[in-house]
Parts: structure tokens; sequence; C-alpha cells
């Protein structure tokens, strides 16, 4: 996430050989019609993969997950988890956290980094909270892109994971996918966010997102994505930028698809892999 306004993852055939990256070089273009076919498959097929795609802040209520997004800038999601109990342990209200001495805010979420910014956010967010939306999170974008520190994807987020409203959530890691499968070629985050939202049914914007979100964070990596283990690598334009040997590609993978603890401290009922360690356990 950035810093400035939003302060703020069936049968799928066999897998490419070494010349598929080759091939998808000199791969015809594909009409528009074409495109939105491919990426709805690509879609139901990371269904499959991550029947339990989840937010993976840890939340109780909108509130608590409209601050931990704006933690989230330029961290990750994991240290957010490990240090949100305390702080809504210490303001557990807007009203509460409105009222918190700047310096002691900015304490409590020094982990998250970029803390005094962040310490500004919140405390402009939840003066607005209290003041103008009765202590309330709003359940519009266009209430919620008015609070401090708040943008369309932070509102997405809190949208669609605490109210039930479909949203798309443009974070580095959809962007990244959605370009890399030949989604879309937009970089600005509104432009990718219209072009998506127009391939898909307005019903799978949200869980849409966090299968992006997930595969990203665990198999389609920035700098080495583990193209040998990836379950869409037959539909993905852009196999062979990153390990294509499935023994290699395997030991890329991350969080449960590499056997180790996820984001979360309290992951839902049915995620399969462990959850993270709290913070205390980490030093």
């Amino acid at each position: 996430m950035t810093q400035a306004k939003d302060s703020a993852e069936g049968d799928h055939g066999p897998a490419p050989g070494p010349a598929a990256s080759r091939k998808s070089a000199a791969r015809k273009p594909e009409s528009h019609l074409a495109t939105v076919r491919r990426a709805r498959r690509m879609n139901r097929e990371l269904a499959d993969v991550y029947p339990y795609a989840h937010p993976e802040l840890d939340f109780e209520n909108p509130f608590e997950l409209l601050v931990a997004t704006v933690l989230s800038a330029q961290t990750t999601d994991l240290r957010v988890n490990q240090t949100t109990p305390a702080l809504f342990a210490a303001y557990p209200t807007p009203e509460d956290m409105a009222a918190a001495g700047p310096e002691r805010l900015e304490e409590l979420i020094r982990p998250t980094g970029f803390f005094r910014a962040k310490a500004r956010s919140l405390l402009g967010l939840s003066a607005a909270l209290r003041d103008d939306f009765g202590g309330e999170v709003p359940g519009t974008l266009k209430d919620l892109v008015k609070l401090p520190g708040v943008g369309r994807k932070t509102a997405n987020v809190v949208l669609g994971n605490a109210f039930g409203v479909p949203g798309l959530t443009v974070d580095t890691h959809f962007g990244r996918l959605v370009r890399r499968f030949g989604w879309t070629e937009q970089t600005d985050p509104e432009k990718v966010e219209a072009e998506i939202a127009g391939m898909f049914p307005k019903s799978e914007w949200t869980m849409l997102s966090h299968r992006l979100i997930f595969h990203g964070r665990r198999v389609c990596h920035s700098r080495r994505p583990a193209c040998g283990a990836c379950p869409v690598a037959a539909l993905c334009p852009a196999y062979g930028e990153g390990e294509t040997n499935p023994e290699k590609a395997e030991k890329l993978l991350k969080y449960e698809m590499g056997g180790r603890p996820g984001q979360r401290l309290k992951p839902p009922a049915d995620y399969p892999g462990e959850p993270a360690p709290p913070l205390e356990a980490r030093r």
C-alpha cells in the first residue's frame, strides 16, 4: 500500500514445458472477449486453489479493519496484526483514539513504520468518525474517502470485508498480477480498477481481490515467481518469467503453500495453515 492518501490476494491441463515462455512471447494478440474469457477461467481456477481466501488483517469490527488497513501501508499484514492487539486494547473506539496522546499512539504503532504520519491519519480519521459520523464507520465509498488517510483502496477493503459491498482492492499484488496475466496494461490504480471491474460480475469483485492477493503473496512473487508450481501457468502469458523447474519452484512458495504460518494471529476457521505468532514471540 502507498503512504499518501491511501496511507496507508478444475483441470489445469498439462504444465507448460520449457518452450512455453517462447510461445507466449510470440502469442497472437487476444481479442477483448478472449481476454475476458481467459481471465474468468483463471479466477475460477484460483477459486479452487484458494477456497479459503480472506482478508489477512485481523479485525473484529469496521473500525478495527479501517485502522488496520491504514497501518498496513509500507509494511506487512503480519506486522500490523502483531501490533493492533495492544492498540485496540488501549483505544477500542473512535472516540478513544481521537482523544489519544500523539506520542503514546506513535509508540504503539511504531512497529508498522512511518508511525508519525500514520498516527496523524488515525487521529484525524477517528476525530472525523466521532464528529461527522456519530462514532460509526460509514458504509459508502463517498463517505469513506473523506476520512484522513483513506483512499479508494482502503475504502474498498473496508466496504468489501466489513459491509459486504463488492469492491476491487488494487494493491501492489493485484496490480502486478493483472498486468502479468495480460488482463490490462493500465498502471494507474483507478484505471486498473475500472478496467478489471468491467471484466467480472460485481459479485466476484471482493473475492477476486482476495484470490489475486493470495496468489501474489504465495506463488506469483514480484522478483521470483514460482512459475513451475503455479496452478494457472497454462493460462498465463508470462510463464517463464520465474522459476519453471517444479522442485525449485516449490521451494519459493510462501505461507501455507510453503508449510509456514500465515499472516493472521486469528485466521478464519477454514484456513489450512498455522496462525502467525504474536509480536512478543518474535523478539
